[in-house]
């Protein structure tokens, strides 16, 4: 797994507990998911088909720095599925674990289309 970026926990950031609201996590995820799936494919039309469950396993807080990682696990004709996992840079303990994010390289109208990965 390679970890690609990183964010820093802010106040904007949080939810009414005080920790890393889980929304804006996943939105992190989604888009860094979704540009890795860009430049691997190297298609520039990426569009999220599923995610598998997604398991919180700890909080994030203010000030924390996390950082998502991504790892390839299948390729499809105009497809690509993703592992996903969102650590504390710090720490590495385990935020968030989701074990699959299917993307699907689509055209102007929003069909699919063939990618040259593993062609």
């Amino acid at each position: 797994m390679r970890f690609l970026s990183r964010k820093l926990v802010q106040p904007g950031d949080l939810n009414a507990n005080n920790t890393l609201f889980g929304g804006r996590c996943l939105a992190w995820v989604d888009e860094e998911a979704a540009i890795y799936a860009a430049i691997e494919t190297r298609h520039k039309r990426v569009v999220t088909k599923s995610i598998s469950a997604i398991n919180f396993v700890a909080a994030a807080y203010q000030g924390d720095v996390i950082e998502i990682g991504i790892a390839l696990k299948r390729v499809g004709k105009t497809s690509i599925t993703l592992e996903v996992q969102v650590r504390d840079l710090t720490t590495q303990r385990v935020i968030v674990n989701i074990d699959e994010m299917v993307f699907v390289c689509v055209d102007e109208q929003g069909k699919p289309v063939r990618h040259s990965l593993g062609s």
